[in-house]
């Protein structure tokens, strides 16, 4: 992977190293200042149930060497986002969200209401993330859903499913990035149809006519 400086406009230096895909990449201005979500052994890049074996991992990187390397996740880590008002982050894989704190990468828990519990299909795999800052995490899976989860408490909220572009194939409804403006009040999704739509909220809605029915279990373990 290569490393640039977009005021002179060259290349600093290039990590080496990583044996296969690099999948998620954010930077952030302290120590580590890299993050990389890497694969370390060949495997199919398309499913998360792999004929190959691998070993998913995170990378934190500072002066092009690797800090420390987290090894929670069983399946393929394919998003990660920085908290914008906490110094933390989250990865996303199909075996769950996880949290993480910075700078010593410790883990911290799982979003609650585990993703097999929930979904219809094991090959479900959640290809990105992102975070507002009043703490809505918003994940998009190749499937077509956009699941939103509060942060402070790890409550799944909202469950929503995009809609192809008319002569698409169901199968293209897959959203592969998402991202909030600068107010934090729109998301914009990139998705396999070829386009790129626009979410906002709910103008309308009100704590009576969308209510949240949120009891945590009484077996949570906080780390």
């Amino acid at each position: 992977m290569q490393v640039w400086d977009i005021c002179i406009k060259a290349q600093i230096f290039a990590l080496t190293g990583h044996d296969n895909t690099i999948c998620s990449v954010f930077t952030r201005p302290v120590d580590p200042k890299l993050l990389l979500a890497l694969m370390t052994q060949p495997s199919s890049f398309g499913t998360s149930d792999s004929l190959f074996p691998y070993e998913p991992h995170i990378n934190c990187c500072l002066a092009g060497k690797t800090m420390l390397t987290l090894t929670h996740h069983k399946k393929l880590v394919r998003a990660m986002a920085p908290n914008p008002k906490e110094n933390c982050f989250t990865s996303a894989s199909a075996d769950n969200i996880k949290k993480f704190n910075l700078p010593k990468g410790e883990f911290l828990h799982n979003m609650l209401g585990g993703l097999f519990i929930q979904l219809p299909t094991k090959n479900y795999n959640q290809c990105n993330v992102a975070i507002n800052v009043e703490g809505v995490l918003a994940t998009g899976g190749d499937n077509g859903s956009l699941w939103f989860w509060d942060w402070k408490s790890d409550h799944n909220f909202q469950q929503a499913q995009t809609i192809v572009q008319p002569g698409s194939l169901d199968s293209e409804a897959g959203i592969y990035a998402t991202c909030y403006d600068l107010t934090g009040s729109r998301l914009v999704t990139c998705e396999a149809d070829k386009t790129i739509k626009m979410w906002k909220e709910d103008e309308n809605a009100t704590p009576e006519t969308h209510p949240i029915n949120f009891k945590p279990p009484k077996d949570i373990r906080w780390f």
